[in-house]
């Protein structure tokens, strides 16, 4: 994550001790307060099970898709008092995306550039009929995070990436029929070491000149997205989003 100063700022998104359950995590004060801490890049490295053969444990993709499956999560700032609907299409960040696939070819870290990551609700892990369904639907990986953050960091205006760290195959694969839990923190262990050579080789490229605006849009995603007209808009809710859509409110 890119912030105003020479360091990049971490967020542990489960709290440090993993204290926080996928669904409880409060995405909208993280993304926020990142926001308000002048932060414009936001890299997500997520653990995920795996939806292919071809995508085994260990293998890091470079996400560039989603499938949002949760159900119980507030995926927005917005809403009664002011309205905005915002383009999905295209959910993180292609500059972004070319960044880290260049900083994982230079480290020579195996990595995939594109994928569709399915996002549950958990935090149980998936059926079996669940998981077949996914990979009936192309899904190539399968988390219980990521989603809202895409979609939060969309509408607070900042570039957004999510780099997977496959840690297991989901439970349609016949030798992982019953996902453990030691398992998964095992390989998550040996993940980590690629992960943190991975930002290692990103932060410099981060603190270099951004191009302004983001060639991809993502820092101009409010504009033409309000639809509340000024006069019918909660002052309430405009006060609460002056750092997330503050530059297109004061418009």
């Amino acid at each position: 994550m890119k912030g105003p100063s020479t360091t990049s700022p971490q967020l542990p998104r489960h709290g440090r001790g993993h204290r926080h359950s996928p669904g409880s995590i409060n995405y909208r004060a993280n993304i926020d307060a990142l926001k308000r801490a002048g932060v414009t890049d936001l890299l997500s490295v997520s653990a995920c099970g795996s939806l292919r053969e071809d995508m085994p444990p260990s293998s890091f993709v470079i996400v560039d898709q989603f499938v949002d499956h949760t159900v119980a999560r507030s995926s927005s700032f917005f809403g009664e008092g002011l309205v905005a609907h915002v383009s999905m299409a295209q959910p993180t960040c292609g500059r972004l995306g070319s960044m880290v696939y260049g900083c994982a070819d230079e480290a020579a870290i195996p990595v995939r550039r594109g994928g569709t990551y399915l996002a549950m609700e958990g935090p149980q892990f998936s059926s079996l009929a669940e998981s077949r369904i996914y990979r009936a639907w192309g899904c190539d990986v399968i988390g219980m995070t990521n989603m809202p953050e895409a979609k939060l960091a969309r509408e607070a205006e900042m570039c957004f990436l999510t780099v997977a760290m496959v840690t297991d195959f989901d439970c349609w694969h016949p030798d992982h029929a019953h996902v453990q839990v030691a398992d998964i923190v095992r390989v998550l262990g040996e993940n980590a070491e690629n992960a943190k050579r991975l930002i290692r080789a990103l932060a410099p490229r981060l603190r270099e000149a951004r191009p302004t605006p983001c060639p991809h849009g993502c820092d101009r995603a409010l504009e033409g997205a309000l639809v509340t007209s000024p006069g019918a808009r909660s002052a309430d809710m405009v006060a609460k989003l002056d750092a997330v859509a503050g530059r297109v409110l004061r418009l």
